[in-house]
């Protein structure tokens, strides 16, 4: 990706990272900069302690979409609505030491 930013993006990059809290948006800004300054993804990767994989999709995310902040997701909620709330409210005023013993209590609130 060498000499593909313009010195304007280089510069908004550099002021994100330093404002950016996220250590995982700052590596993907990092990838984006190195990379445009002609450095291998193998380079790169070893200095960040990165896949070599994962520094070439930051890269190409970055050339697709400009994209620099993760969106894995998550998984999908398998307690209803009703469900959900009678679990946090239960969580505000009850104080587990042990996940386990939270799950039991999900459990018994799906039976």
């Amino acid at each position: 990706m060498k000499n593909l930013l313009s010195d304007e993006q280089r510069s908004q990059l550099r002021l994100q990272h330093k404002k950016e809290r996220d250590k995982r948006v700052c590596d993907r800004i990092k990838v984006v900069l190195l990379s445009d300054e002609g450095w291998s993804t193998q380079q790169i990767a070893h200095v960040l302690l990165l896949s070599d994989e994962a520094i070439r999709q930051h890269i190409l995310d970055y050339q697709t979409e400009h994209k620099l902040k993760p969106e894995n997701g998550g998984s999908i909620e398998r307690l209803s609505d009703q469900q959900s709330k009678l679990l946090e409210a239960h969580l505000h005023e009850h104080t587990y030491l042990y996940i386990k013993d939270i799950i039991t209590y999900v459990k018994s609130i799906i039976q």
